[in-house]
């Protein structure tokens, strides 16, 4: 059971970075630094649990914020963003030590990439093109908030309650999936 909540914990930590890639980063490091009881970092990633290295995050964290706030600045952070979230979400995932105990250290941080970049990529091809087109831009500072804002919960349900994060992560890709298919059903009959 630990191995299959370190999962669902590794998961919704990298899936988060796909929303904002240091948020999942900074809180896994303040939860292993202030309750390390509770996440246990192994090395190296014992180091975000470091003070320099979270005021950094938090520094990161504030810039990025910003960045997709800005009218056009918002686009240009979405396409440097297109590296960062994907490997922080493989460095997220690969930071739950209990998942990285028992897995291959190249596999969680594959998982995390794929996971992390799957994420990025509808948010930033699909999501955020569709908003601006239909509000003309006037839509992307409330979706941004609200991607912060799901990004820090989700990061936090996925360290103290990873059932919870596991259990909406499968339900999320199964509504993915069945939208998926209704989308190619009705094109086969137009």
């Amino acid at each position: 059971m630990e191995l299959l909540l370190g999962i669902f914990s590794a998961f919704g930590l990298s899936a988060s970075a796909g929303l904002n890639a240091y948020i999942p980063l900074l809180v896994v490091g303040v939860i292993a630094h202030y309750f390390p009881n509770t996440l246990n970092l192994v090395t190296p990633f014992d180091l975000l649990a470091n003070p320099w290295i979270l005021i950094l995050l938090g520094v990161l964290v504030l810039i990025e914020m910003v960045a997709d706030k800005v009218p056009a600045v918002n686009h240009v952070n979405d396409i440097i963003q297109t590296i960062v979230r994907p490997v922080a979400g493989a460095i997220a995932f690969a930071a739950s030590a209990k998942v990285i105990t028992d897995i291959n250290p190249v596999l969680a941080l594959a998982c995390g990439l794929l996971m992390a970049g799957s994420v990025h990529v509808a948010k930033a091809a699909a999501l955020r093109p569709a908003v601006t087109a239909a509000t003309g831009g006037a839509g992307n500072v409330p979706v941004s908030i609200a991607e912060d804002i799901v990004a820090t919960v989700a990061s936090i349900l996925a360290i103290v309650i990873p059932i919870l994060m596991g259990t909406l992560l499968v339900i999320l890709l199964a509504l993915v999936l069945w939208w998926l298919w209704r989308r190619t059903d009705n094109a086969k009959t137009a």
